[in-house]
């Protein structure tokens, strides 16, 4: 599925710069290539630069990092829910609240790479098991309309904004 077939009115214009970061790209195909690439940041981190925050108030990089493990996890539920057709209405989370309770700065690299190695691949095989019906159904999460082939987009772009971020601001 391309991200040319997605409608405005399938998310919430919040998530738009995510999307519209992508360019015109097939969703399995951004999942798994975005996996590639994302392995390839990581394996560039310097452990020492994990600790390491670009201003005051921000988090570190491993805080970054956790977060959009955080992240993935939750739209993927989200995905799931919806697919199955569930219409219970998904409350939104606090990125705010779960960075400083994440534990984040116990983490090596090694062991957010396996763990993301992970999420990953348990967020391609759930996009490959739904059908066309499944990725056009939609739910309400964050008081917000979305579909499930939606929240695939914003799991690629939520990725590659971070990217952009760790290596402008963190890697330079």
């Amino acid at each position: 599925m391309l991200i040319s077939e997605l409608s405005t009115s399938e998310y919430n214009p919040f998530y738009h710069t995510y999307i519209q970061a992508l360019g015109e790209v097939d969703l399995m195909q951004e999942l798994e290539g975005g996996k590639k690439d994302f392995l390839l940041v990581l394996e560039g981190i310097p452990s020492e630069r994990l600790s390491y925050a670009y201003a005051e108030g921000k988090w570190t990089l491993v805080e970054s990092l956790v977060h959009m493990l955080d992240t993935e996890r939750v739209f993927q539920y989200r995905a799931l829910r919806f697919a199955r057709n569930d219409t219970t209405n998904l409350p939104g989370f606090d990125q705010d609240t779960y960075v400083p309770n994440s534990n984040a700065s116990s983490r090596t690299l090694q062991d957010l790479m396996e763990e993301y190695k992970a999420v990953r691949a348990s967020t391609i095989c759930l996009y490959r098991s739904f059908g066309e019906e499944m990725l056009l159904r939609k739910g309400v999460a964050s008081g917000s309309q979305m579909s499930v082939r939606a929240m695939g987009f914003i799991i690629c772009g939520h990725q590659a904004h971070h990217i952009r971020i760790i290596k402008e601001r963190y890697l330079s």
